[in-house]
């Protein structure tokens, strides 16, 4: 909480650890304690100091002491007149007792620190005044169809990268550069996607669903958008011509009644406008958004009192709008303190008050109505059941202060009009009656009336009376048709559907398939390319949960399909995608450049299964491709803009071909697994020595070579494997045979023949055989 700063030049009786007790208790919640200090400081004082006389009024408002607060927020003025920004804990106190004590709502803190509640409503400044706040009328925000900005239906929906929906309106107004449902970056154009403010595309499908579920909401809805347009381009008859009409086809919509209220009061027709908040005052009296439309409707018609009043309640419902909480301290500063204008008076502490006198009343008895002359005020600090009267003095003497107000309690204000004003705004708080009676013809004060019962919906958080009902939209089955959520591609049930920055949905899978052969979206034709390098493709939120809740069935069916599929791919010997390019081998990495539209649905599949595997295999110029291959694993691919990718492939068991085919353009094959033959006894025996020997023949050959060739053999198929203890551990043999037939000068045919042996004897006699003939024909 702020503590007010202390500016004072040690004057003489001043104690400075006093006021550092003072300042501690303040900021401990001791307003009390604080405010006896700083008065028990003031006593001691040759001449008054206006800081404590305001630090002293900022603990009493603290404490509940309004009356009291009142009178040294008086002397304060007294001595130089007072700011607006200096009311603000006054505001927020009295709005803290409406709140507490008249509209019986919970409690929490406020930015500057004071105990209120933070409601569903938002505080800020864009919702509450230029922008639309949520509706107590309207449904939650959870209702799937409304913008979570305005938290109306969506109109003309905008599907962000991250897949949440916005009114095309609410981002080119607020223009966000993230989202505010998952925080994340609303990206530029140049990375694929619209910067709000420029040219958003709708989302066709939500577009469509809109208008055709909620026909007469979405021209409701586009009316009053189009009022708000034309209120901006001052045209305010055309606006008011707008809400008429919305208002016919919507009369109970409480959001278009404010907004006519405020456009009345832009057009000076206070009266209009104090009829329309009054009605929304009545029928949502827990809803700050119509107080701030009765407050602007009052002030125009020069009722200040009311107006303040409203701006108060305000206040007590949001606590954190802060434009409104300035108003309310500049309109109370205004009423309270006019007659301090340009006056600096000085006067003795303790001097004697003869022009007031106290008189006791008692607040239980019948609602009294405080008057010009007889004003009650709560939480004075010796005894609540006091009445303030004002003397008859000339009016003269009022702006001559010297010796007036020493009461420590309670003071005179110093004129008729500021007298009656404090009467007004202490009318406002519990215990002295919300509503007031007429004193005569002249003083005609408005009185608020609050609903018999207020209750809470503990499962919305959100406080209504009785009668309203928090209505969440939901669909005749009748204009339920899964057509409407039909992809043009595959002309199915969408199935995780994606939004394009065009506006058009389909399916993910659909949609890689279509930009791995060009990069433009399948209907409008416009270039997807910065799309494509961003790879965003997140699925639209509200699409898929409305097809979730109101086609089950469809869904279920479609999902069946799509786990067939899923599994039919992710069989890894029946239909086994095959690559076809180069010879792969068990253990050695294998990096591809994919490219090829066919390769890059192929990759994606894989990686979609989770098995992250396919073959791959050397062409053949009869069969397509040969008999033997290897399977490969993706460790890691990386995407590049174009759509093309490298990946990075490692070498895994060894298989042979059973029959070929083909699947949406890429080559399959039903394949058996290869494993080496294992022997025993005396075989084995032979097999380890003939391993050990043609190891130390390949080592030696590859330690000949050149440091220059050695070293692009490194860089590319890594460091020679060491020597297994056991040859036949694994069933593909020993790695570094892989590693040496990888890296030896063998044509494609001849590492065929090898790749396809089981026998691992037959395997290291043929790599002997390589060997030689390579030492021998090295140049010498």
């Amino acid at each position: 909480m702020e503590v007010r700063s202390l500016q004072l030049s040690d004057p003489p009786g001043l104690c400075s650890e006093m006021l550092e007790v003072a300042e501690e208790a303040f900021k401990a919640g001791n307003f009390e304690l604080a405010a006896e200090i700083y008065g028990s400081q003031m006593e001691e004082l040759p001449q008054p100091e206006r800081t404590l006389y305001l630090k002293k009024g900022d603990a009493l408002a603290l404490a509940g002491r309004v009356a009291d607060a009142l009178t040294s927020y008086t002397r304060a003025a007294m001595l130089h007149q007072l700011c607006p920004e200096e009311l603000g804990i006054l505001v927020e106190s009295i709005a803290q007792n409406i709140r507490e004590k008249e509209l019986k709502l919970p409690c929490a803190k406020t930015k500057s620190g004071n105990v209120f509640t933070n409601e569903e409503y938002q505080g800020t400044d864009s919702y509450c005044t230029k922008g639309i706040p949520p509706n107590p009328e309207h449904p939650l925000a959870s209702d799937l169809f409304s913008c979570p900005l305005c938290r109306l239906l969506l109109l003309d929906p905008v599907t962000l990268n991250c897949g949440h929906s916005f009114c095309k309106k609410c981002l080119c107004d607020r223009k966000l550069t993230e989202c505010s449902c998952c925080n994340s970056r609303i990206k530029s154009k140049a990375e694929g996607y619209e910067v709000p403010g420029m040219d958003l595309k709708v989302n066709v499908v939500l577009g469509n669903l809109t208008e055709k579920w909620f026909d007469v909401e979405t021209k409701v809805r586009r009316m009053s958008a189009e009022g708000d347009t034309l209120w901006e381009n001052k045209d305010l008859l055309g606006a008011l011509e707008k809400y008429n009409t919305a208002l016919e086809l919507a009369p109970r919509d409480s959001l278009l009644t404010v907004q006519r209220a405020q456009l009345y009061s832009a057009m000076k027709n206070f009266k209009q406008a104090l009829n329309d908040a009054d009605t929304i005052c009545r029928k949502q009296p827990l809803w700050p958004k119509g107080h701030y439309a009765k407050a602007l409707a009052l002030s125009g018609l020069g009722r200040m009192e009311e107006s303040l009043k409203e701006f108060l309640h305000c206040i007590a419902l949001n606590p954190d709008w802060s434009s409104v909480k300035v108003e309310a301290q500049k309109l109370m500063c205004e009423m309270l303190f006019p007659a301090f204008e340009n006056v600096q008076a000085s006067f003795t502490a303790r001097a004697p008050a003869p022009y007031t006198r106290l008189k006791p009343i008692s607040l239980n008895g019948p609602s009294c109505s405080p008057t010009i002359d007889d004003v009650a005020l709560p939480g004075g600090s010796k005894d609540p059941t006091f009445r303030l009267t004002k003397a008859s003095f000339p009016k003269s003497d009022l702006f001559q202060m010297k010796n007036i107000l020493d009461c420590p309690d309670i003071c005179d204000l110093p004129d008729d009009k500021a007298t009656k004003t404090l009467g007004i705004v202490l009318s406002c708080l519990p215990g002295v009656g919300v509503k007031r009676k007429r004193a005569s013809s002249s003083e005609d004060v408005h009185s608020f009336d609050l609903p018999a019962k207020v209750i809470r919906n503990d499962a919305e958080s959100q406080w209504e009376e009785p009668t309203s009902q928090l209505a969440v939209r939901e669909i005749p089955k009748h204009l339920v048709d899964s057509s409407d959520f039909e992809c043009s591609l595959c002309m199915r049930l969408f199935y995780e559907p994606v939004a394009t920055p065009c506006g058009h949905t389909f399916c993910l899978k659909c949609l890689e398939r279509c930009l791995d052969h060009n990069p433009h979206c399948p209907l409008c034709k416009e270039n997807l390319s910065q799309y494509l390098a961003s790879r965003a493709y997140k699925k639209t939120f509200l699409t898929e949960e409305l097809i979730i809740r109101y086609l089950p069935e469809e869904l279920s069916e479609r999902k069946k399909l799509y786990d067939e599929e899923i599994k039919e791919l992710s069989n890894l010997s029946k239909d086994v995608p095959i690559f076809v390019c180069t010879m792969a081998f068990p253990t050695i990495p294998c990096p591809l450049h994919v490219f090829e539209p066919r390769y890059r649905l192929m990759i994606r599949r894989s990686m979609e299964t989770g098995t992250k595997q396919f073959g791959m295999c050397i062409a053949d110029e009869l069969k397509g491709f040969a008999d033997y291959g290897c399977m490969l694993q993706v460790r890691d691919v990386k995407f590049f803009p174009d759509g093309r990718s490298v990946v990075d492939t490692i070498g895994m068991s060894r298989f042979k071909v059973l029959s070929h085919g083909q699947r949406d353009g890429y080559n399959t094959a039903n394949i058996e697994y290869l494993e080496d033959k294992k022997v025993e006894g005396q075989e084995y025996e032979e097999l380890l020595h003939l391993h050990n020997s043609v190891y130390d023949q390949a080592l030696a050959w590859f330690s000949s070579l050149k440091d220059n060739l050695r070293a692009q053999i490194l860089n590319h198929f890594g460091s020679m494997p060491s020597k297994d203890s056991d040859p036949q551990s694994n069933s593909s043999g020993p790695a570094w045979c892989w590693w040496m037939l990888a890296v030896l000068p063998l044509e494609n045919k001849a590492q065929l023949t090898i790749l396809a042996m089981t026998s691992l004897k037959d395997r290291l006699q043929a790599l002997r055989r390589v060997l030689l003939f390579v030492t021998r024909k090295r140049p010498r």
